[in-house]
């Protein structure tokens, strides 16, 4: 196999870890969302994310000083986007089924795949097309358009699927510029400063109390954690450090076109949790969707690593 081909191997591997472990942090979030705020888990889980990027991943990978960059409106532009794309989906999460705001999230690929052409200049060719589009149907047949499925609430995951697209296309951008721990640094930073300042200004509950579930998650008061739930704000920021990591890695590494279907792994991995947790089981029309979208990724890679990839690509553009 090609070095290229390798290092497309890697790519798919840190995106399937990726995957697996959003779907963890999905599930503590929903978990939590009872009885905490959004701002509190995102900043408990920021601090225990920092803390484990900066005491091992940053030293791994040659020191503090991967952590300069001279793309800081690259930087500043993939936290706005992260940040909006946190914001709408664990909000919607909230008060949604875990397994339906997944599936409806899961349009994050499509959106991926179609910007990369758009913006990065990237071939993508009729297998990888068809590999995106059999997994995006099996969003659909999950979400089943025209049902239950399809209100208000529902809305918000689909944004934050805009909004993940936005920030992997400008990962994908910075090409190989900038290490996967500067990449995950600075969402990080952004997490943590947004959610300080939110906790401070709404922190008294003053806002909340609202009929609507999901403006009361937003605006709730803080409340500090019992005995029992302080594993799960570590376990957040434990893994959130890891998946953002590797996702900054996957998307460095690959083309935005080749790894996005292989985060529809997070599907199947929801509707596991879902069960496990909320005690949400899924009906056939799950089980199908899972199916096609776990089958598209094995496509993809089956396709990849028997393909003749040609001796150099263009670069993609850089932005920032």
């Amino acid at each position: 196999m090609s070095g290229q081909g390798n290092v497309n191997i890697l790519g798919v591997l840190a995106a399937i870890g990726a995957g697996i472990s959003f779907s963890i942090i999905d599930t503590i979030f929903k978990f939590l969302s009872g009885d905490y705020p959004l701002y509190e888990v995102v900043l408990m889980r920021s601090i225990g994310a920092m803390i484990i990027l900066l005491a091992i991943i940053v030293p791994l990978e040659g020191g503090y000083h991967v952590l300069r960059t001279d793309k800081p409106r690259l930087h500043l532009l993939r936290c706005c986007a992260v940040l909006f794309a946190n914001l709408c989906f664990f909000t919607g999460l909230a008060i949604m089924p875990l397994a339906e705001a997944v599936a409806i999230a899961f349009a994050t690929p499509l959106i991926v795949t179609t910007l990369s052409v758009i913006f990065l200049k990237e071939s993508v060719g009729p297998w990888r097309w068809t590999s995106v589009g059999i997994g995006f149907l099996g969003v659909l047949v999950i979400m089943r358009p025209g049902l239950d499925t399809f209100q208000p609430s529902a809305l918000l995951p689909f944004f934050g699927a805009c909004g993940y697209a936005t920030l992997h296309i400008l990962t994908r951008s910075a090409g190989g510029t900038e290490r996967g721990a500067t990449l995950a640094f600075y969402p990080m930073a952004g997490f943590l400063i947004v959610s300080a300042c939110v906790g401070l200004a709404f922190g008294d509950g003053r806002y909340a109390g609202s009929d609507n579930a999901a403006l009361d998650f937003i605006f709730r008061a803080w409340v500090w954690p019992t005995p029992e739930d302080w594993k799960y704000f570590i376990g957040v920021g434990i893994v959130g450090s890891v998946g953002g990591y590797l996702v900054s890695q996957a998307y460095r590494l690959c083309e935005a076109g080749l790894v996005a279907p292989f985060e529809y792994i997070a599907m199947p991995m929801a509707v596991l949790w879902g069960l496990l947790v909320f005690n949400e089981w899924p009906d056939l029309p799950v089980w199908i969707g899972s199916g096609l979208i776990i089958g598209s990724g094995l496509v993809s890679v089956w396709r990849e690593t028997r393909r003749t990839r040609p001796a150099s690509r263009p670069r993609p553009r850089s932005i920032g």
